[in-house]
Formats: structure tokens, C-alpha cells, sequence
């Protein structure tokens, strides 16, 4: 009993705190990408995909920093597929492709989801690289070259952006999002010059070659996991470029945190039982960032679990394990204190933390439970943002 506690907390302790350090000190010793393409040189052509429902918020602001980017404009195309928007979203499309022919939009009268639209989209696509991207993340001028900059190495296939969070509010879960989203960017990061092997580029921005492109199942949430993971199975690296910034605008509402979280930790278990071999041999980059990264993480709700019943049974065994049951219940109620100071007003952030990462097994384990049940459609209303 005692051995499955502890085994239990370590698993915890090294996918949150020991993993990212290990990567930390690592990283020290390897550099990033070298082989990259000059601004002055022949660059591939780009197309840029992205699925939209009812974005008319913020299309015009999506489709402008497009359009301001310094990318040669002869190698620059921008597919968008309308998924049965029933808003503005369309008419503004018809709008902009009036005066900017690298425009493409597709408008299709039958909602399909945002995995099968880019499928189609990907597919009659004429770049060399492909972006994919969401409508509420604005590039800068030089994203898509800091992006594109890193093909020239015939070695990598997929490169994520730095997506950086915006709007960020005290009164919600924003901030605590912002730092966690940070974090698994430096994580990230440090993946891809240490091993290649970038354990999912973030949706919102990423690029990818075309021929690389593996269609994503029906079904299937985690859309960029799965390409990201289909990539490194084939051999090929995946990196993360920092300079390659991006901008979005984090939700702070819980409520609409733990439903996107929810549709995550079902793609996570999707893509675990397709990509489960990648994980041997665990003493190599790619099978030891999975496990560590990953899917020790998703299963941290069943080895909190099993602590804290493991902690019941021992703690008449001595006053020391007493102490430790006593800090698990006092953090699993913290969640309740945060919530009902928030009715007053008062916001924690060391209080928001705690309720951020139990939010999150939380969605985890009912993803779990989810997966296991069998997902029907992968057709999902967009999380609301601070806008």
C-alpha cells in the first residue's frame, strides 16, 4: 500500500515538476535548428487552412493580419472552409475575396466539424506548407516566415507557433490558463531541440508539409495531436519556434474551460489508443516525452485517486501520514473556498491555481469516462472568449 502511494505521487511529481526540469537541464546542452531559409531566398509556397463557424468577432481582424504579412504574396494562398455559418461570417468572406484573389473560401451548407473540414481543405490545397489556424489567433508580419524558415531542414515536418494569450482577467480562470499555456510551451520547445519530438503542436498555429498531412479520423477531437503524432511515427521531427508568435484571446470562464477541456481529454485517449506504440521503447526522446508529457498526465486524475484511498488505509500507520491526508483534503477543498470567495469578489490566484489544476483531472477523468463510452461526432460549439 504504502509503495502504490508513493508510486502514485511520484508519477504526479515528475510529469508537473521533474519532466520540465529534466528538460530544462538538457536543453542546455543542444541547439536549436541551423539549416533554415534566408528571407532573400526562394521559400515554399504556403497555403494557410482554417475551419470557421459563425467567427464574424473576429474574421476581419483574422483575415487582416493575414493579409499584412510580409510572406511573398505570389506563395501565399488562404483557404477558408465556412462550416454552415449562419452569422455574418460568409458575407464578410465575399467581402475580402472581392479584392484579395489568394482568398479561397469553401462554403459548405452542412455542418461537419472542424477535423473534417480542414481534411478537405489540406487536400486541394496548392502550397508545399501548409498552416493550419483558427480564426481568433492573429499572426504578427512574421509568423508565417518564422514558420516556414525551419523546411529547409529536410529532417522536420512540423513546426508550431507561440501562441500568446491576451485579455487576461483576474475575476475568471484566464491567467491561470495563460501561465499553464506558457509553461507547455517551453516544454514544448525544449522537446523539439532536444529530440524532435514535440509532443502536439497547438492548433491555433502551426505549420506542416503537405505531403506530411495525415488525414484526421471521423470523430477524432484532437485534430493537431493527431498530425503532430502522425508525423513523429513516420520518422519526421517536430519542432516549436518561439519567434513565431501569434495572439489569442484565452477564455476566463470556467464553465466554458471545462467543456473545451472535456473535448481535449477525449481526442487525448483517442489518440493514445492509436498512437499507444510510440510509446516503447520509454528510454528514447519520442517514448520517454509521451509518457512524461502526456500520458502520465492524463491518467493524474486516476493516481490522485488512488493516493488518497491508498492514504485512508495508511493513516493509522503513523502521525506522518496522517499530515498528508490531511493536505490532500484541505487542497481538494480549496476549489469550494475559491468559488465561494468569488461570489464576494475576491479572487486568489494561488486559490485559482488549485482550482485550475483540479478543473483539469477533473475534465480529464470525464473524458476518460467519455472515450470509453464511444464519442458520436466531433461537431462542437466554439468556446466563447473575453472578445
Amino acid at each position: 500500500m504504502e509503495y502504490l502511494f508513493w508510486l502514485s505521487i511520484f508519477l504526479v511529481f515528475h510529469t508537473y515538476i521533474l519532466y520540465p526540469l529534466i528538460l530544462l537541464i538538457t536543453a542546455i546542452f543542444h541547439k536549436p535548428n541551423q539549416i533554415i531559409y534566408l528571407k532573400n531566398e526562394d521559400t515554399p509556397s504556403v497555403s494557410v487552412i482554417m475551419s470557421v463557424y459563425n467567427e464574424e468577432k473576429v474574421i476581419i481582424q483574422k483575415l487582416v493580419s493575414l493579409l499584412n504579412s510580409d510572406y511573398p504574396k505570389d506563395r501565399f494562398e488562404i483557404c477558408v472552409g465556412s462550416d454552415n455559418s449562419s452569422d455574418n461570417t460568409n458575407d464578410i468572406l465575399k467581402e475580402f475575396t472581392t479584392n484579395n484573389s489568394n482568398i479561397k473560401p469553401t462554403y459548405y451548407e452542412v455542418r461537419q466539424g472542424k477535423a473534417n473540414i480542414i481534411n478537405q481543405l489540406a487536400e486541394k490545397a496548392n502550397g508545399e506548407i501548409l498552416i493550419l489556424t483558427d480564426a481568433n489567433v492573429y499572426f504578427t508580419k512574421d509568423t508565417v516566415y518564422k514558420l516556414i524558415k525551419h523546411f529547409k531542414n529536410q529532417e522536420i515536418d512540423i513546426v508550431g507557433g507561440n501562441i500568446l494569450n491576451t485579455n487576461i482577467k483576474n475575476d475568471g480562470i484566464s491567467f491561470q490558463e495563460k501561465t499553464y499555456l506558457v509553461n507547455e510551451n517551453k516544454i514544448k520547445y525544449h522537446e523539439g531541440i532536444i529530440w524532435g519530438s514535440m509532443m502536439g503542436a497547438f492548433g491555433g498555429c502551426y505549420a506542416i508539409r503537405k505531403n506530411k498531412y495525415s488525414p484526421v479520423p471521423k470523430n477524432y477531437f484532437m485534430d493537431d495531436f493527431y498530425i503532430t503524432m502522425h508525423v513523429l511515427s513516420s520518422g519526421g521531427k517536430a519542432i516549436n519556434e518561439l519567434d513565431a508568435i501569434c495572439y489569442e484571446d484565452v477564455s476566463n470562464i470556467i464553465y466554458e474551460e471545462f467543456r473545451r477541456k472535456i473535448r481535449i481529454s477525449i481526442g487525448n485517449f483517442q489518440n493514445l489508443s492509436s498512437y499507444k506504440k510510440l510509446l516503447w521503447p520509454p528510454y528514447k526522446g519520442i517514448g520517454f516525452s509521451f509518457l512524461s508529457h502526456k500520458v502520465l498526465r492524463w491518467f493524474t486524475p486516476i493516481f490522485i485517486i488512488i493516493a488518497l484511498i491508498c492514504n485512508f488505509l495508511l493513516v493509522n500507520k503513523s502521525v506522518f501520514y496522517q499530515i498528508l491526508l490531511l493536505i490532500q483534503i484541505i487542497l481538494m477543498v480549496c476549489p469550494v473556498i475559491d468559488t465561494l470567495l468569488k461570489k464576494i469578489n475576491i479572487h486568489n490566484k494561488i486559490l485559482r491555481f488549485i482550482t485550475h489544476f483540479y478543473l483539469m483531472n477533473l475534465t480529464l477523468l470525464t473524458g476518460l469516462f467519455l472515450f470509453l463510452k464511444g464519442p458520436s461526432s466531433n461537431i462542437w460549439q466554439p468556446t466563447k472568449r473575453n472578445q
